[in-house]
């Protein structure tokens, strides 16, 4: 009905002979273009609506995915012909979140990075906040002279500094610590992420890599040597986590268990810039998810164990050359169910120095991974034995205290 509306106000715009002129235009317009498709190169965008009543732009924009080799697309399925005119689009903040925006002819994730907004910020942290609600999560963090405190002020202000912790079941600890060091401490936190959060090798299973746009709006980098390196010559403060997915895709019973590859790499690059490593831990995962299928029990059917390889063979290795569980996985999704909800807590420890000692030394930088790898331990440790504390660790308390106190109160926790 909606396009037939439309076609009878074309209509009576304009004249028979007017849109037939303009339709031959047209074909012989799309003629020219799709025999010269095959000749663009370059890195495109493609943005097209869902709701378009005048053209079939969503599937023109499937179409041109696959003619053109370097294409990307974002759909905007609630949105009609006209987009740029309408509410809530802004093509600047889709540039940035598609990682499209850059100064020279190659992606540059540290110089060509441009912090959200206030409103982009708003915007991409919105959907979290009832989730930051349901979770409560509590930050604690130590200064310099051993104090421990609530809050981030323990972090040093300037970089570059090191966040090396835990990743918990489903990397859920990336929804709640970039917005409060933002909140807090008005440090944009670098994540180092898994680059099949910006890149694919070839289409398949995986989530398409737009669901990623806001981790990487917010500063998010692939992971690897060199944007380590160049993080830390930026005097960043970078958020790393050596178990990698093995930690974020676990196993039953093994919450908080720590599975990092032997090598102390990111100890003697941190040493280059004289960085701090701020050790941290982060716990409560097992207050929201179980675990009730997990990695072994789904390899364990010949045709799931065929489909995990071939999901994995559509995202980029990390670890290739590392033997054993901390080498590249396979992506999955484990089986779990939902448990009453608890509680989240982020501690952060006391800072370790670096320098040129653990540079020249490899077994003084394996030292200091070894103690930064306790520490967390520590930390973990102390959270899950005072966490019995709280009184308001289950969620019903915290509901009441919120209608008490507003919804942006800060909820108390057990004393220290």
């Amino acid at each position: 009905m909606v396009k037939n509306l439309t076609m009878q106000i074309l209509a009576d715009t304009f004249r028979r002979e007017t849109l037939v002129w303009k339709l031959k235009l047209l074909d012989a317009a799309s003629m020219f273009a799709n025999a010269h498709l095959h000749l663009v190169q370059a890195q495109t965008l493609i943005l097209s609506s869902g709701n378009d009543q005048i053209l079939p732009s969503k599937f023109e924009g499937k179409r041109l995915r696959k003619k053109l080799p370097k294409c990307e697309v974002r759909s905007f399925k609630d949105n009609g012909h006209c987009l740029f005119l309408e509410d809530g689009i802004d093509l600047v903040s889709i540039i940035k979140a598609t990682s499209f925006y850059r100064r020279g002819s190659r992606q540059d994730y540290i110089s060509d990075y441009i912090p959200p907004t206030i409103s982009e910020f708003n915007k991409c942290y919105g959907v979290n906040r009832l989730l930051e609600v349901i979770m409560g999560p509590v930050f604690l963090s130590t200064t310099e002279d051993g104090k421990l405190v609530r809050g981030l002020g323990g972090i040093p202000s300037e970089g570059p500094v090191l966040l090396v912790g835990n990743h918990m079941l489903l990397a859920s600890d990336k929804i709640s610590l970039p917005g409060q060091f933002v909140h807090e401490k008005n440090i944009n936190l670098r994540p180092l992420v898994h680059p099949m959060m910006f890149t694919r090798l070839r289409d398949g299973l995986l989530p398409d890599v737009s669901v990623y746009d806001t981790l990487r709006m917010m500063g998010a980098v692939p992971i690897s040597g060199t944007h380590l390196h160049n993080l830390l010559s930026a005097r960043s403060h970078i958020l790393l986590f050596p178990g990698g997915i093995r930690e974020a895709l676990h196993r039953k019973g093994e919450e908080y268990k720590l599975m990092w590859p032997e090598k102390a790499e990111f100890v003697r690059a941190a040493a280059k810039f004289g960085a701090k490593i701020v050790p941290f831990c982060g716990v409560g995962e097992d207050d929201f998810l179980k675990v009730v299928v997990d990695y072994n029990d789904q390899v364990k059917v010949p045709m799931v164990k065929e489909v995990l390889k071939r999901v994995s063979a559509e995202g980029p290795e990390v670890r290739g050359s590392v033997e054993g569980e901390e080498g590249n996985q396979d992506f999955h999704m484990p089986g779990v169910i939902p448990k009453w909800p608890g509680r989240y807590y982020y501690y952060f420890g006391k800072e370790i120095e670096t320098g040129a000692e653990e540079l020249r030394d490899r077994d003084k930088a394996k030292e200091v991974y070894a103690e930064v790898k306790k520490e967390v331990e520590r930390c973990i440790k102390f959270v899950k034995q005072r966490r019995e504390e709280d009184p308001y660790r289950p969620l019903l308390p915290r509901l009441q205290y919120h209608l008490q106190h507003g919804l942006l109160s800060q909820v108390p926790t057990f004393p220290f």
